[in-house]
């Protein structure tokens, strides 16, 4: 069994490979992203994409990846399925779900869990329900599990979060205006009990912050959590 792997592609989007080889994208925004490096615009390999909400910085290379990629299920709340059906994503790729639900990739477990944010989909010239935005917990075949918030206020149920899922390493936005902030993210690495955090949704505009001193400020220079800083591109060994 090899080593399970994370790759920043900047912003809110992640590739996360599993100890099996289970490729998972989380949130695809590749070719407009001023901090995805340009040898990954395109993705390839992928067995599963995963989507928190719809705004345009987390689906804009959604159906050009989901073609890119045959086999690859897209998996995103109820109502976001039917929004994107009508971009002309086939209802046979979708799978649609809700909170509190988990479905198999593999080996692989993905549960959706609550997010605080807004959500839509531009279809056209029109802005369509696309439900409500979502996070999620992965959970390899090795049993590690990872917490993907999503874009996403703190909320007190970070805690259950935790207790349920026990998971290893959490990514989690620290850029303020539209997320929580660093000093708040570094309360939801508390709350969730996680080992490492990787932070994300900074560094892409002026309007977000653009370093991660406010979270490592927020943990008291704490062993654990552990701030993991990846560069765009850059992918790590899970650790433990």
């Amino acid at each position: 069994m090899d080593s399970a792997r994370l790759k920043w592609l900047g912003h809110g989007t992640f590739r996360l490979t599993s100890p099996e080889g289970r490729s998972i994208l989380i949130d695809p925004w590749l070719a407009g992203n001023p901090t995805c490096p340009a040898d990954e615009h395109v993705q390839e390999g992928i067995d599963a994409i995963l989507i928190t909400h719809g705004h345009d910085d987390h689906v804009a290379d959604l159906l050009s990846t989901a073609a890119a990629n045959p086999g690859a299920r897209v998996v995103a709340v109820l109502e976001a399925v039917w929004a994107l059906a009508e971009l002309g994503l086939p209802e046979e790729r979708a799978v649609g779900m809700n909170l509190g639900g988990t479905v198999a990739v593999g080996g692989v477990s993905v549960s959706m869990v609550e997010a605080k944010h807004t959500t839509s989909l531009r279809v056209g010239d029109r802005i369509e329900n696309a439900g409500i935005p979502v996070g999620y917990v992965i959970v390899l075949e090795d049993g590690r599990s990872v917490y993907f918030a999503g874009d996403t206020a703190l909320f007190g149920d970070m805690t259950l979060i935790g207790e349920l899922y026990r998971p290893q390493l959490a990514v989690l936005p620290i850029g303020g205006h539209f997320t929580m902030d660093g000093r708040h993210a570094a309360r939801a690495a508390r709350m969730l009990g996680c080992g490492y955090v990787v932070p994300c949704h900074y560094r892409t505009f002026p309007l977000l912050a653009q370093d991660a001193d406010a979270l490592i400020d927020g943990l008291g220079g704490a062993s654990k959590p552990k701030v993991l800083e990846l560069e765009p591109g850059q992918e790590i060994e899970l650790p433990s």
